[in-house]
């Protein structure tokens, strides 16, 4: 099986680090050189654009920022449409919205091209070391048919449904949750620098605790060593992650309390701080009350 990937970011280089080490040819396109450079380094077969990343493929995974990349990507004058093989997949693995993957569902419909609905949990760290969580829609004869290729970049796969959409919905449920738990971390960290409590002693009862996580243990980790740049974790993402999780919420009229909050700490971060990763909002709070964390 050869396998493509589309978008060679901190998550679509782990993606294709991936695919090749576990012996899957994989060609890739980057709109970056320096992408680019690194992915052939890696193993990659570098492609000018989407329909020559298809050309020989079997299944291509598509790791780019919104929905309408991602359009651009399959349907564009270059897309994979035009030259993907009959029985290939698209292994949607960005996070648009779930109307967005539906509408991609029902425009490929007649193509006989699969698309497996599969955005992904782990993030940077997780792409890398190819133990992501996939969160996965498609008939399960779709689902066993390419199964190598999807353990390949992941520890675990969930089967969450069998239409476009599905996915996307899982994943904007878990990162309403994901945010809020960022947002709580951040204030909790200056509520502790405020009081004189030392970053290491908040570490190491949070990482032991209850409430101890990945998601709680690696903010503190690099508020603490004072990280908020370059971490693989960039707050554009995160943002736009929550923006689709309150969209959803509100298309479905469901209150969000906690998660409207996170998504307003998120909002400042990124305004404030465009270059930062998903811990800088915790520089904005700091700032209001004149006290920073350390360890």
């Amino acid at each position: 099986m050869r396998a493509g990937v589309i978008g060679l970011g901190d998550m679509g280089s782990g993606l294709a680090k991936n695919l090749i080490k576990n012996g899957f040819p994989t060609a890739g396109h980057d709109l970056l050189d320096h992408r680019m450079k690194a992915f052939v380094e890696l193993g990659g077969a570098a492609a000018n654009n989407a329909a020559e990343v298809a050309q020989d493929a079997d299944a291509v995974f598509i790791m780019v920022m919104n929905g309408d990349e991602v359009n651009d990507v399959v349907f564009g004058e270059q897309g994979l449409v035009s030259t993907l093989r009959k029985g290939a997949a698209i292994i949607l693995s960005a996070t648009i919205k779930p109307a967005e993957a539906k509408a991609l569902g029902q425009a490929l419909e007649g193509t006989q091209i699969h698309l497996i609905d599969s955005p992904v949990s782990g993030g940077f760290p997780g792409a890398q070391n190819g133990t992501l969580t996939l969160m996965s829609a498609a008939p399960q004869s779709v689902m066993d048919e390419f199964k190598p290729v999807m353990e390949a970049v992941s520890a675990s796969i969930h089967h969450v449904g069998t239409e476009p959409g599905a996915g996307q919905t899982v994943k904007a449920c878990l990162q309403s949750l994901i945010g809020s738990i960022f947002s709580a971390t951040f204030e909790a960290s200056v509520l502790a620098a405020k009081a004189g409590v030392s970053g290491e002693v908040l570490y190491n009862v949070f990482s032991s605790s209850s409430a101890g996580s990945v998601v709680t243990n690696t903010s503190l980790e690099n508020i603490i060593d004072r990280k908020f740049e370059g971490t693989g974790s960039h707050i554009s993402t995160m943002h736009k992650d929550l923006t689709i999780s309150m969209a959803l919420a509100q298309d479905l009229g469901v209150p969000m309390h906690t998660a409207a909050a996170a998504m307003q700490l998120f909002h400042a971060g990124k305004t404030k701080y465009p270059d930062g990763d998903n811990w800088v909002v915790t520089r904005v709070i700091e700032e209001i009350v004149g006290a920073e964390l350390h360890r």
